[in-house]
């Protein structure tokens, strides 16, 4: 299925201080989470960020907090999906989209135990492979190939930016195709 900008939620899972830097190719994380918050602001498309044990992991890093917009829920957890957390899961419903799409950290860890949540609970599901990662380029791959083999449509920052304008010439084509450039 193509990706629609009214039926999204952009959940950005535990991109946090801490962690980041044990994360193999982090900058490419932050960047492609960059791009993916600032075409949500542009088509209205609500976002979700998690948090594993702040306490620990420390908040989310600033390079992403800095696009976030305002009032941005951020969920605490301590479970690794975030479908374990009975706060997320109320965010999700309440919000009535039936297209996830994830990115964050870890990869074969908090990523792809909320991808499987999710997909147990229902809803597509879109995977941005640029946008994940973890501590080795193995689990990464084994993560993706995991997802895909449970229903998991594996995606790239580009491939949601672009299904989510639908077309060219447009405002919002302009300040979107900007940030791929």
């Amino acid at each position: 299925m193509i990706l629609r900008a009214q039926e999204s939620v952009l959940v950005v899972v535990d991109v946090q201080e801490r962690l980041l830097p044990a994360i193999h190719d982090s900058e490419r994380v932050v960047r492609n989470t960059g791009m993916l918050l600032k075409g949500a602001a542009a088509l209205s498309v609500p976002v979700l960020v998690t948090e594993q044990y702040p306490r620990g992991l420390g908040p989310t890093v600033e390079a992403v907090r800095a696009h976030l917009p305002a009032g941005t829920p951020v969920i605490e957890k301590i479970t690794f999906g975030c479908t374990g957390e009975p706060a997320f899961n109320a965010a999700v419903e309440e919000l009535r989209r039936p297209q996830i799409v994830l990115c964050g950290t870890e990869a074969h860890v908090c990523v792809m135990q909320t991808a499987l949540g999710l997909r147990q609970q229902g809803h597509a599901v879109y995977l941005v492979a640029d946008a994940v990662s973890s501590r080795t380029p193995a689990n990464h791959a084994m993560a993706l190939e995991r997802m895909r083999a449970a229903g998991v449509t594996i995606v790239s920052t580009e491939m949601v930016l672009f299904e989510w304008m639908e077309r060219a010439g447009t405002p919002v084509f302009k300040v979107v195709s900007a940030l791929v450039k």
